[in-house]
């Protein structure tokens, strides 16, 4: 069994939904990052979302593009995400963690090769959100004899009979994209999540996590209650950038903040 599959069987026991904050990976730099990523477990993150910083990541608002921006400023590659996964196992080889990305790095990197790396690195699952499910064969292959669980973005204008063909090679659990648009722009209202959850569940038995939007810990207990697990990422990403200087160096009090931050988003969904 998987770390995100024993991570949501064991969730599920104790009856409650996971958190999943994410972080980009160097933003602002190595250390600043590194320190979120070792006290994300200690805040109440039971899984993480680390992005791969890419010059064009069409999903992301302007919020995740500007992590994206100050990570790639700072010098960070695929290979040293690769190394930060490796760092936090030498202290936590329990939680899950899920890289986020878009292909052209993985193909710079070469996809066998980024898979058994990734693999051997720590790294439990993939979400490619800019890979069509019909190219989904580059990937799926080399992902699963790695032990990979390749995550699938579900959204609000997948329909019933494109459902099965997107989820189809799918594992770990689904990423339901809540909204029509980027993320850190709106949220999705409670009534939307009601109703589109269940259409999702008649389609998978996977574990479904709500993304895109989550921001408050209201609302990140609405998701988690409502589907499986909530992803919290531009309203952290904000905080961090927040304690920010004018020169884009991290603040003392930063990472405490972000994680302060968890801890308020975690207490939510526990409840």
């Amino acid at each position: 069994m998987s770390r995100i599959a024993a991570r949501f069987a064991d969730l599920k026991k104790q009856g409650r939904g996971a958190l999943i904050p994410f972080l980009e990976a160097y933003d602002p730099d190595l250390e600043t990052s590194m320190a979120l990523l070792r006290g994300m477990p200690a805040a109440g993150a039971d899984l993480i979302e680390i992005g791969m910083p890419f010059t064009d990541p069409m999903a992301d608002g302007p919020i995740i593009q500007a992590a994206a921006k100050r990570g790639l400023a700072a010098g960070v590659t695929v290979a040293h995400v690769l190394d930060m996964v490796r760092a936090f196992r030498e202290q936590d080889n329990a939680t899950p963690i899920i890289l986020m990305g878009y292909l052209n790095p993985i193909l710079s990197y070469g996809i066998p090769k980024f898979c058994t790396d990734a693999a051997q690195a720590g790294v439990d699952g993939l979400i490619v959100v800019d890979l069509p499910t019909e190219e989904a064969d580059m990937l799926l292959p080399h992902s699963n004899a790695s032990g990979l669980d390749v995550i699938r973005l579900v959204a609000p204008t997948t329909d019933d009979e494109r459902l099965p063909h997107v989820l189809n090679g799918s594992s770990g659990f689904v990423y339901y994209v809540s909204i029509t648009g980027i993320t850190g722009t709106t949220s999705a209202s409670q009534e939307h999540l009601a109703q589109a959850i269940p259409r999702i569940r008649k389609a998978t038995n996977l574990p479904i996590a709500i993304g895109f939007g989550v921001r408050t810990p209201q609302q990140a207990s609405n998701a988690a209650r409502t589907a499986d697990a909530a992803v919290v990422a531009s309203a952290l990403i904000d905080t961090l950038a927040a304690h920010l200087d004018e020169n884009g160096k991290a603040k003392p009090g930063a990472v405490q903040a972000v994680l302060n931050q968890i801890r308020d988003l975690a207490a939510a969904v526990r409840a």
